[in-house]
């Protein structure tokens, strides 16, 4: 009976313990700090300056809830002072306990790139100065949708203004942690006459084009 020399059957051994390390395994990689998907932190596609987008920002775990009138005071005036700078403008937000919605405009992917960051550290700093602590606030990269028809951008502003709803929060009329008070697309509701914290639209899509779908309801549930 021939034998297999023992030089082949030791690189077949070896082939089979370097094959049991190979390839996606079960629970293989780095584990998960949070229940959220993260955001892939791939190359951010080129951005046209007459598309708006909708952007969320999500906080790290264990933070207080942004719905409070201390948290809003301090969010809003970051966005504020943001809005405007790099050629990015903020122009719809809403708060929820977790994350904040945002509908902005951007010039270019660079300064949609350098106005969101600016945002974020000054947002990141108005809250560490409330919660008395250091240290990184949001726990991921935003999530940027473009919206490039009148209905997708209806949608959003729907969704957005009315987000708390969304995640079952009981809200009568207008949400108070949103932009909602100086929105003028509300179905017999006129703007508030105050300073707004967000910048007037710029796009034919956000100023004009997404009401060719109709003024948007206070009650209307977001879709």
């Amino acid at each position: 009976m021939q034998r297999t020399p023992r030089r082949v059957s030791r690189a077949r051994q070896q082939e089979l313990e370097f094959r049991r390390w190979g390839g996606a395994r079960r629970d293989a990689g780095r584990k998960r700090t949070s229940r959220y998907r993260r955001v892939a932190h791939r190359a951010r596609p080129e951005h046209r300056a007459r598309i708006p987008l909708h952007v969320t920002l999500r906080l790290r775990e264990g933070f207080p809830t942004l719905r409070s009138r201390p948290a809003r005071t301090a969010v809003v005036d970051a966005l504020a002072d943001g809005s405007g700078r790099f050629g990015f403008r903020v122009n719809q937000f809403s708060l929820q306990s977790n994350h904040i919605h945002l509908i902005v405009e951007a010039e270019d992917r660079i300064a949609l790139g350098r106005g969101i960051r600016a945002m974020l550290v000054r947002v990141a700093r108005a809250l560490n100065r409330l919660w008395n602590r250091r240290g990184s606030v949001f726990s991921d990269r935003y999530h940027a949708k473009p919206l490039r028809t009148p209905r997708e951008v209806r949608s959003a502003l729907l969704y957005v203004l009315a987000n708390a709803r969304h995640h079952g929060i009981r809200v009568i009329g207008i949400d108070p942690f949103s932009s909602g008070a100086w929105f003028d697309g509300w179905i017999g509701r006129p703007a508030a006459t105050s300073r707004s914290p967000c910048t007037r639209a710029r796009t034919w899509l956000l100023d004009r084009g997404w009401r060719r779908h109709g003024a948007i309801g206070v009650e209307e549930p977001p879709v």
